[in-house]
């Protein structure tokens, strides 16, 4: 329990980390990583280089010092950091390594400001916060590993089928290399996927959501290929996959993880929003939604720049086909010439989706590129869709739609 002194103290710091905070976590990082290089086996380097994972950690606090007084409201918060944290094997000895940099980048940004009465409030803070997702992440490790199928750590798997489902869209059909029974998971879920690739010093992670149902005799990938290239960190994993690793390669996984899960028991029409890759989640959400309520009416809307990039329109076509309960709309934001069959070009804006979507009945959970998704959320807001019917995941570092 902290005393009001510290909690007085912290939410004084809550301007300077407001105005300091991603200088901050920075700094934190870099230092870390220059002792500690070994972490760089765990953390994503893309995501370090573009600088979002160190703007998350800013804002989560920034977040953390703004509510020090009620820790319950950056709880979920905590569950959705602690998900990508078990997935990609984040373990309590980690903590103190982290609460030593991040003090240690304090004071070195903050300088003389930094008083010792700061840096005393903080640490005594930290600990709390670092309990907290401990504990968490403890509980999220046994189920992960008690569970019929699960594991601890990363296993290896084997790509039983590798098939093309678009020009920049490759889906791995993936078993346990021991032919043993898949653990269970959640429509929406993702998996962290570890690899040495010939040439790298550290081991790359990277998070993908599961594309297909619960329930298969596989876990379903499907990974754009990044146009980066294999030569910077953005493109490294994905090109790598799309290039060198074929069937029957082995490759290695955590167990599914992730708070971004459809509510099978909710039966009000359901809407699903993707832009680009961001369609993975809500096909295993579609599928699911067929097979575990048939009666519920679905609406399937994806974005893509064209014909040739859009993945499992086919597959959406014929769900709708065969159900009548499930419509799509596919947009075009540059439709080729030969290119047919969608009901929209140029980019999704408020106007067409006011036209679009059965309103507030209905419940969203939507997924894209973050300028995409800001759109959505922003028309939706402005469509007075109650807050607790929209639901969305970023890939990577949660970053902000407001």
């Amino acid at each position: 329990m902290l005393s009001e002194k510290t909690i007085a103290t912290i939410k004084s710091t809550v301007p300077v980390l407001e105005q300091h905070g991603v200088t901050i976590t920075s700094t934190f990082y870099r230092n870390m990583f220059k002792a500690h290089p070994e972490l760089l086996n765990i953390f994503n380097h893309a995501n370090q280089q573009r600088g979002r994972q160190q703007t998350a950690l800013a804002n989560t606090v920034y977040a953390a010092a703004l509510h020090i007084d009620r820790l319950e409201a950056i709880l979920p918060a905590v569950k959705q950091i602690a998900h990508k944290h078990r997935s990609l094997g984040v373990k309590p000895e980690h903590y103190p390594i982290v609460g030593e940099h991040l003090l240690g980048a304090i004071k070195e940004v903050l300088g003389d400001a930094a008083t010792e009465e700061i840096l005393q409030a903080w640490e005594e803070a930290y600990g709390v916060i670092a309990d907290a997702f401990i504990s968490v992440e403890d509980e999220m490790y046994k189920q992960s590993e008690t569970q019929v199928g699960g594991w601890s750590g990363f296993k290896p798997f084997r790509v039983e089928r590798k098939v093309r489902e678009s020009e920049v869209i490759t889906s791995f059909y993936l078993v346990p290399a021991d032919g043993g029974p898949l653990a269970a998971f959640e429509p929406g879920q993702y998996v962290s996927i570890r690899l040495q690739i010939p040439g790298e010093t550290y081991t790359l992670n990277r998070q993908y959501s599961l594309s297909d149902a619960p329930g298969k005799p596989y876990y379903r990938i499907s990974v754009k290929r990044e146009a980066e290239g294999i030569d910077t960190p953005e493109g490294k994993v994905s090109n790598y996959l799309h290039q060198s690793v074929e069937e029957n390669g082995i490759v290695e996984l955590s167990a599914p993880a992730g708070d971004f899960t459809l509510n099978l028991e909710n039966s009000s029409p359901l809407v699903l929003i993707s832009g680009g890759v961001g369609l993975t989640p809500m096909i295993s959400m579609l599928n699911t939604a067929v097979e575990a309520q048939p009666g519920r009416k679905v609406m399937f809307i994806h974005a893509a720049r064209n014909a040739n990039v859009h993945a499992m329109k086919q597959h959406v076509e014929e769900l709708a086909e065969m159900n009548p309960n499930i419509s799509y709309r596919w947009c075009y934001s540059n439709p080729g010439a030969e290119d047919g069959g969608y009901h929209k070009s140029g980019l999704i804006d408020l106007a067409w989706l006011k036209d679009t979507v059965p309103g507030s009945s209905a419940v969203y959970y939507f997924c894209g590129p973050i300028p995409f998704m800001k759109t959505i959320n922003d028309a939706l807001l402005a469509m007075d869709i109650p807050s607790d019917r929209i639901h969305y995941e970023f890939f990577g570092p949660a970053a902000s739609l407001s």
